[in-house]
């Protein structure tokens, strides 16, 4: 005899689901995800997020133990969310140079908008005690990042990947702070994607010289 559960199954699934989407460490998140960006870490207070998120202060603990483990943990979600977004901006260019440059495209229109209050990295960094557990996950952020610019140089033909990977992770940590306190947001954009893409040229110019130059040698 067969019997349907299926759908209960699912229903009880489902509202499992949204209490998750919908439940205190969600909000926690979701307020400390605007607070932390247009505030600052340290100027928001537990009080404050509490009451915003509309949960207990016992949730907090519960859920992040301190006010630091809601801060890692809302820079954790912000790096996955970076990670997430690089890989759909590098997925709309075809060449090794379009993606590359295709980076500073999008810090570009980042820039020009008025929600971008600076790297959230840069500025919990700047803030963090040294104690603090955001000092070891901004370090995770700017090893990604050198290491993206590195991968994207070597495939557009660099001479040396690495060194063009890093100017180009200065340049890029240099939009940001100077879209950050210019008045003239957009120019940094603009400035940053020139010299990237003189960097690469110049970076690139005798790149097949030298790769048959270092294949010929014994």
């Amino acid at each position: 005899m067969r019997t349907t559960t299926a759908k209960p199954t699912r229903g009880r699934a489902d509202k499992r689901s949204t209490d998750a989407d919908n439940g205190p460490r969600r909000r926690l998140l979701a307020v400390a995800n605007k607070l932390f960006n247009e505030e600052g870490v340290h100027v928001v207070g537990v009080d404050r997020l509490i009451e915003e998120a509309g949960v207990a202060k016992a949730s907090l603990y519960l859920h992040f133990g301190s006010k630091d483990g809601l801060v890692l943990a809302y820079l954790e979600e912000h790096l996955q969310f970076r990670r997430e977004h690089v890989a759909k901006v590098l997925a709309t260019h075809e060449t090794p140079r379009e993606r590359l440059l295709g980076m500073f495209d999008d810090a570009q229109e980042a820039l020009a908008g008025t929600a971008f209050q600076g790297c959230r990295f840069v500025n919990a960094s700047v803030e963090a005690r040294p104690e603090e557990s955001v000092r070891a996950l901004a370090e995770e952020y700017r090893t990604w990042l050198r290491t993206l610019f590195s991968e994207l140089a070597e495939a557009a033909g660099a001479q040396d990947p690495t060194r063009l990977g890093r100017q180009l992770a200065l340049l890029y940590d240099g939009a940001a702070v100077a879209g950050r306190l210019d008045a003239d947001r957009t120019g940094a954009g603009v400035a940053a994607r020139s010299a990237a893409a003189a960097l690469l040229d110049a970076a690139t110019v005798d790149a097949p010289a030298v790769r048959r130059k270092r294949r010929a040698s014994p």
